[in-house]
């Protein structure tokens, strides 16, 4: 059985997270206020930063600036696109 949240990214009622997506607090405040709608726009928007920025996940200052971009896309005024992006066409 699915559990519904109101996704604050959204605005609207939409269809919860399994778990929690991210460990600690953060991850918490996700599964709490997080659609899954709203958390694949992340996804794809993450895989875009990673890819651009040519980012590690294994690196420790890389994850921490995919945590306060992730904070920003779900929560604050939106993430920022890196410096030249041009979508693809």
């Amino acid at each position: 059985m699915s559990r519904s949240v109101f996704c604050v990214k959204q605005q609207r009622q939409a269809e919860g997270l399994d778990f929690a997506p991210w460990p600690g607090e953060l991850g918490q405040r996700v599964f709490a206020h997080i659609g899954k709608p709203a958390w694949a726009m992340w996804l794809n928007h993450q895989t875009m930063l990673i890819n651009e920025n040519r980012l590690s996940p294994l690196d420790r200052a890389h994850r921490a600036f995919l945590a306060a971009e992730m904070e920003k896309f779900l929560f604050g005024d939106g993430s920022a696109m890196p410096p030249g992006y041009q979508a693809p066409t």
